[in-house]
């Protein structure tokens, strides 16, 4: 069995990832760490579920989440500017030889979005920017394999549409469904070495040169 450990696994892409995976990989196991887990308690009844209820921020029970791992998927964005929770996570894994991460992020890392949006969406996200900037280099600097998922303005559409973007390209796309977000997270579940030792840039294609999200 594969061991996953989802940090943050109420949060809304999480939860879709969650039930994706208990559908499609059932030779996948799956740990939740989240503040209340009374929140998951009917995933818990699950024989492949466990509940673990803990604070991404206290080194402790990370470390212990961590324990027997294969992959951890971190669904938070890291906007502390100590960057705690990286840390916490990058420690946690070394310590307990978990190689594989794969944690949440946002766009405009790098400048690598264009134009009017890229401005608009530089105003709206620069107090949490360079936590994030960091967060990212603290996991390419790891020595993990890792995958940093830059997030575009997400919105509730059902459709799984989007194209991926790497590091050193310009971001395509302004906005894009949780749903596509999910799909690139249980594809790396399914197949560890996808994305892997990268910064990946994830939306619809489609809505290229709106110059503010598109719901």
């Amino acid at each position: 069995m594969k061991k996953v450990l989802v940090l943050g696994a109420y949060g809304q892409i999480a939860r879709i990832v969650e039930d994706r995976i208990l559908k499609e990989q059932p030779d996948v196991e799956l740990t939740l760490f989240l503040r209340n887990s009374n929140r998951l308690s009917d995933l818990g009844k699950k024989d492949n579920v466990t509940l673990i209820e803990g604070d991404i921020n206290d080194y402790e029970a990370v470390d212990a989440a961590m324990k027997g791992q294969d992959l951890a998927y971190v669904a938070f964005v890291d906007h502390d500017s100590n960057n705690v929770m990286t840390k916490n996570i990058v420690k946690a894994m070394k310590e307990n030889k978990v190689e594989r991460v794969v944690e949440s992020s946002l766009l405009g890392l790098y400048n690598e979005v264009p134009g009017e949006y890229g401005r608009w969406n530089y105003s709206m996200v620069k107090s949490g920017l360079d936590a994030a900037i960091n967060a990212d280099k603290l996991l390419s600097e790891s020595g993990l394999t890792y995958t940093t998922l830059r997030f575009p303005w997400l919105n509730d559409r059902d459709e799984v549409k989007y194209s991926i973007t790497h590091k050193d390209e310009e971001y395509v796309g302004v906005s894009g469904s949780r749903q596509s977000m999910a799909d690139v997270i249980v594809k790396i579940i399914a197949d560890p070495t996808y994305l892997e030792n990268d910064s990946v840039g994830i939306a619809d294609a489609a809505t290229q040169g709106e110059d503010r999200p598109v719901y």
